[in-house]
């Protein structure tokens, strides 16, 4: 049997674990706040059931697939599709072979959320294995069927006062659309990550920047009209409640280069004639221009540095990006964003949330700049890093430089919509287990931790992203 002990990841020493307990009924129930993910918008805007269990918790969850194939396991066999459209394993068999490597996730944030997850949302108290596989899979798919389980109603259900998911700037936004005609923009909004037309290496960037250019009415082959499309669809993104931008980008580094450089640049791009360092610098200055854009609508700018994506050629040529094979490097903040915040640092209008894998970074780097620049918030604990251990390392690292108030709060940036609220409790129960040891040590008073526990739990990803 599983058993979600009311005081796990409270500290195990008093009277840090006493005061852990007492604070965490105060942010338990708060609405969640989800302003930045990566969950289908397509389940929002026609609320259907979920097909099966397994494209519940599975298929979509690259934390999970990772560690699987990890052990040798076949994508095939896991019901991952393929990009040529050949047979893979149904629901139920690669349910079954899940189960039989659950194990593996032990020690896991993984394991912690699914746990969650599967006590939270249908009652399932006993262990995945491949004894419970089938009725497990059979509870699941049954309470699937019910309106109890419909997308909208779980958002009820977790108390997800907004969610935020994340298109690139050449998306349609038809799902948004529909959801504007329903009246559900506002709870569900859009995310302008406009990572299509900004990374010169990505294989498809000229056609891409040509659509670009037909989509908005703007004459690309200028950097004026560039600049100009991307202003134009920022707006219309902005219909669809985007309040942030966000740039998956490979390094922090950023570039203010004169208008004839820009241009040379943008026409070798344009002619497919860039190399790798001239891909480099291209996002660089387009890092800058996004941020000298948020000056002016007051978008929020959101910058996720340091993966090294799609690492494994062969999983990307059979099935795509996104599925578990990206690692983190190292990333050089105070030299890559100089440029950028000796532009427009001072900017009262402009905020950046960083979000960073280089853990290093965060006492040497990130908390100093948060700690000093007024546009700069450092964003909580991403990918590889959002779990227990993670968290600790975080907050332990950043609060005495930055403070608490320069933290974005928390977003669960998953694709996972069960792992929501299980993502959003283990946050809060560890923000209350580090307040918890410092109220232990008479660093700060009970009552200035409750105040920080709500705040850090809620309110500070409103505040940060401007959510109104």
């Amino acid at each position: 049997m599983t058993h979600l002990h009311p005081d796990r990841l409270f500290p195990a020493s008093e009277p840090a674990q006493s005061i852990a307990r007492e604070l965490y009924p105060d942010v338990a129930n708060l609405p969640l706040i989800c302003p930045h993910g990566h969950t289908d918008p397509a389940w929002f805007a026609n609320n259907t059931r979920f097909s099966d269990p397994a494209a519940l918790f599975l298929t979509p969850d690259h934390y999970v697939l990772r560690m699987l194939r990890s052990r040798g396991l076949s994508y095939d066999d896991l019901g991952v599709p393929r990009r040529d459209g050949k047979p893979v394993a149904e629901g139920r068999a690669a349910w079954r072979l899940f189960a039989a490597n659950y194990h593996l996730f032990a020690g896991t944030p993984s394991k912690t959320w699914i746990d969650h997850s599967l006590q939270w949302a249908f009652g399932i108290e006993q262990e995945l294995s491949p004894a419970t596989a089938d009725a497990i899979y059979d509870t699941i798919d049954a309470a699937l069927a019910t309106p109890e389980l419909l997308p909208h109603a779980l958002l009820d259900k977790a108390r997800v006062e907004v969610i935020a998911t994340t298109e690139f700037a050449l998306d349609p936004l038809v799902h948004h659309q529909k959801m504007e005609a329903v009246g559900t923009i506002g709870r569900v909004r859009t995310t302008y990550r406009p990572d299509d037309v900004t990374d010169p290496s990505r294989p498809a960037i000229v056609d891409n920047l040509q659509r670009f250019g037909e989509l908005t009415g703007e004459n690309v082959a200028t950097w004026s009209g560039l600049i100009n499309a991307h202003r134009n669809r920022r707006e219309y993104f902005r219909r669809f409640g985007a309040v942030a931008t966000d740039h998956g980008v490979p390094s922090a580094n950023t570039a203010d280069l004169p208008l004839i450089e820009r241009q040379a640049l943008l026409d070798k791009v344009l002619a497919g004639r860039h190399d790798a360092a001239d891909a480099e610098l291209f996002r660089a200055q387009m890092m800058t221009e996004m941020a000298l854009l948020s000056v002016e609508d007051g978008m929020v700018m959101q910058m996720h540095a340091g993966s090294r994506r799609n690492t494994d050629p062969l999983l990307f040529a059979e099935r795509g990006p996104d599925l578990g094979a990206d690692i983190p490097g190292t990333t050089d903040y105070v030299n890559g964003l100089r440029a950028l915040l000796g532009r427009c640092g001072n900017e009262p209008n402009l905020r950046l949330i960083m979000f960073v894998l280089d853990e290093t970074t965060y006492a040497r780097e990130l908390a100093p700049m948060a700690g000093y620049w007024p546009s700069l918030m450092i964003g909580p604990p991403w990918w590889f890093h959002d779990s227990p251990q993670g968290i600790r390392r975080y907050l332990d690292q950043v609060v005495e430089t930055a403070g608490f108030y320069n933290l974005a709060g928390f977003n669960d940036d998953t694709r996972a919509l069960l792992s929501i609220p299980a993502r959003h409790d283990v946050w809060r129960r560890e923000v209350c287990g580090f307040l918890g040891r410092w109220v232990g040590e008479n660093r700060i008073t009970k009552s200035t931790a409750r105040d920080i526990a709500k705040h850090l739990s809620y309110q500070a990803a409103k505040d940060a992203y401007r959510i109104k």
